[in-house]
């Protein structure tokens, strides 16, 4: 339509994983059922997830982090049913 119009233009955009993390804090309707349903895409993998919680975010938290640790425990619950996978959080 416009050629090399855009040629400086960079899009942008989260991991999955990053993501569904990024949802932690606000716990909005729409971030929890947002998580799941990535699960079940396939975008997100529960050993991942975990790791880049305890790696990435976790070490930054400066509250809450036994609320937010638990929330993460919810989501690998609802979102890999026990059996289906390790998703213990400690």
């Amino acid at each position: 339509m416009f050629p090399g119009a855009w040629g400086r233009l960079r899009l942008y955009a989260l991991e999955a994983h990053d993501l569904a993390l990024s949802k932690l804090e606000r716990k909005l309707e729409r971030g929890r059922d947002g998580v799941p349903q990535l699960a079940r895409s396939g975008h997100l993998t529960p050993a991942v997830l975990r790791e880049r919680y305890y790696n990435q975010l976790r070490p930054y938290l400066l509250a809450h982090r036994s609320r937010h640790g638990l929330t993460l425990q919810l989501w690998l619950e609802a979102s890999w049913p026990r059996g289906t996978s390790r998703n213990s959080v400690s």
